[in-house]
C-alpha cells in the first residue's frame, strides 16, 4: 500500500487522499501497511513505534458509543503545552446577549463582503447568531466565514462543538488528523468535536456558512413512513482515508473551549495519525446527491421532509438543530399554494442562499445572503410571490438553479453586535410584506 502523507501548503505536490463511503460506519484505514493492530485495540506494542489512543465523541456507555482508535507518531499529550488565552473577537458563543441589540424581528442580510485583510479560518469567522448555552452543551451558533489565507503550521480544534460547514464561494482543504477533505460549493463537511485540523485555501477568496452544534452530534433523520430510500442516503457521505504528517517544525494549536480561545506552541505537526478505525470521523457530502420527496397530488407538506441532518435534543420529535435543504425539485401539486405558506413556528429559522433564487423570496435574498425568522415571529412569501402563486395556471413546474438551506433550532437565536451593526443588514426587509392587501370578501362562496 502506498503511503498517504500530508504536506504543507507551501509544498502541496504529492498529497494523497481518498474517501470511504457511509455515514457512521465503523471504518478502518491505514497509511502504512500493518499500522492497524489486528483483533485488538491496544496491543502492548504498536507497529512502527506508534502510540494507540482513543478519541471519544460520546460517553463510554452511550449506545452506541462513538469513538475512533488512532495510531499516531506521538500521543496527543505531546500536542499540548501550557495554554494562553487569546482574543478572537468575531467568533462568539452562546449565551451572547447584547443588551444594545434587538433580536426580536425578521431580519435579512446581503452577503458579508470580503475585506483586504488576510483572514484565516479562525480570524475570518463572523458569528451572526447564537442560541442556548455552550457551557451546558445545548444550542448552537451560526457563522459566516471569510477566508483568504491558509493556515501554515497552525492548527485548530473545538472542544465545544462539531461544525457543519456549508461553502458558498471558493474551495477549502481541511487537513485533519484522520485525513484530507477538499470542499467546494454544493458540498458540506462535518468536523467532529475534538478533531484537530488545518484549513488551507485551494481557491479564494472563500466564503460560506457554519452551524456550530454544541449538543448531540448530527445524525440522519428517521424517515418514518417515507421508508428506506430518498432524502440523504448514508452511502453518499464520505470519510477520508488515513494520511499523516511527520514534520518537526514550530507549530501552534488553537483550542476553542467553553467559548474561550486558548493557544499553545509545540514543535511538530499534530496531524500524525498513521492509521485509525472507528465511527467518529469527519465527513463530506455532496448536496446534489440529496433526493427530495414531496406531495404528488395536493397540499404543501412541512419543510421537515427536506431535512438532511438532525441533531437531536432530549425531547422526542424536537431537534436541537435541523439542517434543511431546498434544492432543485419538481412541483406538481394540484389546486395548491405551492410556495412555503405563511406561518409562525416554535423553531427559529436561519436561512442561507448558496445560489439561485428562493421561491418564496425571489427578490432580495441573494446568494451568500442570510435571513432570520426567530421563534414565533410570522413570516412567509412577499406580495409578488403570493400573487404569482395564487394566480398561476398550475401544471408541472421544475424549480431550477436554486439551492438554499436552513439552520433550524428549538432555541431563540440572538443576534451578535456584528450581525446588528457591521454586517450588511437589509433595513427595509420587513417592508416586503407592507403591500399585502386585504382581500376579504364576506360574500358566500367568494374566493
Amino acid at each position: 500500500m502506498s503511503e498517504h502523507r500530508l504536506t504543507s501548503t507551501s509544498n502541496p505536490v504529492g498529497i494523497t487522499q481518498g474517501y470511504m463511503p457511509g455515514f457512521g460506519n465503523d471504518f478502518e484505514t491505514e497509511a502504512l501497511p500493518g499500522a492497524l493492530p489486528e483483533g485488538m485495540n491496544s496491543p502492548q506494542k504498536c507497529n512502527y513505534g506508534l502510540y494507540g489512543e482513543q478519541l471519544s465523541g460520546t460517553a463510554f456507555t452511550a449506545n452506541p458509543p462513538e469513538r475512533t482508535w488512532c495510531y499516531r507518531i506521538r500521543p496527543s499529550v505531546k500536542h499540548s503545552a501550557r495554554y494562553q488565552k487569546i482574543a478572537v473577537p468575531y467568533w462568539k458563543s452562546a449565551p451572547c446577549i447584547d443588551p444594545d441589540v434587538l433580536s426580536l424581528g425578521q431580519y435579512r442580510w446581503d452577503p458579508v463582503p470580503h475585506s483586504e485583510e488576510p483572514l484565516t479560518w479562525i480570524s475570518g469567522m463572523r458569528t451572526m447568531t447564537s442560541a442556548g448555552d455552550v457551557n451546558s452543551q445545548t444550542g448552537m451558533a451560526s457563522h459566516i466565514y471569510l477566508v483568504t489565507q491558509s493556515m501554515v503550521d497552525d492548527y485548530f480544534f473545538s472542544a465545544d462543538s462539531e461544525l457543519l460547514v456549508v461553502p458558498q464561494e471558493g474551495r477549502l482543504r481541511f487537513a485533519t488528523e484522520l485525513g484530507v477533505i477538499d470542499l467546494e460549493p454544493k458540498e458540506i463537511a462535518i468536523l467532529p468535536r475534538g478533531l484537530v485540523y488545518r484549513v488551507e485555501v485551494l481557491q479564494g477568496p472563500a466564503r460560506g456558512f457554519v452551524c456550530e452544534n454544541y449538543g448531540q452530534k448530527f445524525e440522519l433523520p428517521g424517515r418514518g413512513p417515507i421508508g428506506a430510500n430518498c432524502m440523504a442516503n448514508p452511502r453518499d457521505f464520505k470519510a477520508p482515508i488515513a494520511a499523516f504528517e511527520d514534520r518537526d517544525a514550530p507549530s501552534s494549536v488553537t483550542i476553542k473551549w467553553c467559548g474561550q480561545f486558548h493557544h499553545t506552541e509545540i514543535g511538530h505537526s499534530p496531524l500524525d495519525v498513521v492509521a485509525w478505525h472507528g465511527n467518529y470521523a469527519p465527513f463530506k457530502y455532496d448536496l446534489r446527491s440529496y433526493c427530495p420527496v414531496g406531495s404528488i397530488l395536493f397540499d404543501h407538506p412541512d419543510p421537515s421532509i427536506f431535512t438532511v441532518l438532525t441533531a437531536p435534543s432530549g425531547q422526542p420529535g424536537t431537534a436541537n438543530i435541523d439542517f434543511v435543504l431546498f434544492r432543485e425539485r419538481w412541483l406538481v401539486m394540484e389546486g395548491t399554494f405551492r410556495p412555503p405558506w405563511y406561518h409562525k413556528n416554535i423553531m427559529s429559522e436561519l436561512m442561507g442562499n448558496i445560489y439561485g433564487q428562493y421561491d418564496a423570496k425571489p427578490q432580495g435574498f441573494v446568494p451568500g445572503g442570510m435571513s432570520l425568522h426567530n421563534m414565533m415571529l410570522p413570516h412567509g412569501p412577499d406580495r409578488d410571490a403570493f400573487e404569482r402563486a395564487s394566480n398561476a395556471n398550475l401544471g408541472p413546474e421544475k424549480l431550477e438553479e436554486t439551492m438554499s438551506f436552513m439552520f433550524e433550532t428549538r432555541f431563540p437565536q440572538h443576534l451578535t453586535a456584528f450581525a446588528a451593526k457591521e454586517a450588511p443588514l437589509q433595513d427595509d426587509y420587513i417592508e416586503c410584506w407592507a403591500d399585502l392587501e386585504k382581500k376579504f370578501d364576506g360574500t358566500p362562496g367568494k374566493k
